[in-house]
Order: structure tokens, then C-alpha cells, then sequence
């Protein structure tokens, strides 16, 4: 099965503290991609969202942080026009976050699943399929 993680799910690979809502849920997910239960595919600008945020909230860590990510070897969807075209509808269809609908294009693509702890995004797009909120995939 082809999982599609953004950078929300991501990030609580390597935040630290524990209170972040779902974490074991992103870090049970994570567990599944090592163990060969699922594959991790992820759109180009993963690198760039979750290297924002880390900036921003960690300034001192977030060069180690974003290197363990970056470690992991998570697999790159190419940029080609089937998921730019996809997201493209996407956002304009549901009003979401172009690089929100990224990922939800490249699982669209790729006959996978999104994977977000945004539960808004999911509120507004799920009628496209192949989305589900990082709380619901725990739940499977």
C-alpha cells in the first residue's frame, strides 16, 4: 500500500516532547514504512514545508531536525503534469492550499492514500477519496 505522509504527520517523527496530538499515531505509521507494510511517497516540496516549520518553532534545531527527515529517504514523486494537473483541481474544487492538494494529487496518482493531520483538509476534500485523517488511519 502507497501512503502519501504530509508534513504534519512528518513532523511528529521528530518534534520534540510528546504532546503532540497523534503522535504515536505518525510514529505507528512510520513503524509500518520500516517494517515493508507500507511505502512512503511524498510530492518535492515536502522538504520545503517541513523545513519551514521547523525553522520557525525549533531556529536551534532545526538543521538536525530536518536531517533525520531527509535521512529517512523518503521516496520523491517526479513533478509531472498528471498530479500538477490533479492539484491544481483540487484546490480549486475544494478551495484548499495548493500544496495541500499536492499530496493529495500525488495519492490520487499514485493509487495511494493522504495521510494528514490536518482535519479541515480532510473535512473539505474527502469526497475526492484516497484521504484520511492521521487519527482515522490509526484507527484501520
Amino acid at each position: 500500500m502507497i501512503v502519501i505522509p504530509d508534513a504534519s504527520v512528518l513532523l511528529k517523527w521528530v518534534l520534540p516532547g510528546d504532546d503532540e496530538q497523534d503522535g504515536d499515531a505518525a510514529l505507528a505509521l512510520r513503524d509500518e514504512a520500516v517494517a515493508g507494510a507500507v511505502e512512503l511517497v511524498v510530492p518535492q516540496l515536502w522538504l520545503y514545508e517541513a523545513g519551514n516549520t521547523l525553522a520557525r518553532r525549533f531556529p536551534d534545531q532545526a538543521g538536525e531536525l530536518l536531517a533525520s527527515l531527509v535521512d529517512f529517504g523518503l521516496t520523491e514523486a517526479r513533478l509531472d503534469s498528471r498530479w500538477r494537473t490533479q492539484a491544481v483541481s483540487l484546490a480549486v474544487a475544494y478551495e484548499v492550499a495548493f500544496y495541500d492538494a499536492a499530496y493529495h494529487a500525488v495519492a490520487l496518482v499514485y493509487g495511494g492514500v493522504f495521510v494528514t493531520a490536518d482535519e479541515r483538509y480532510v473535512a473539505r476534500a474527502s469526497r475526492a477519496g484516497s484521504v484520511s485523517t492521521l487519527r482515522q488511519w490509526r484507527a484501520r
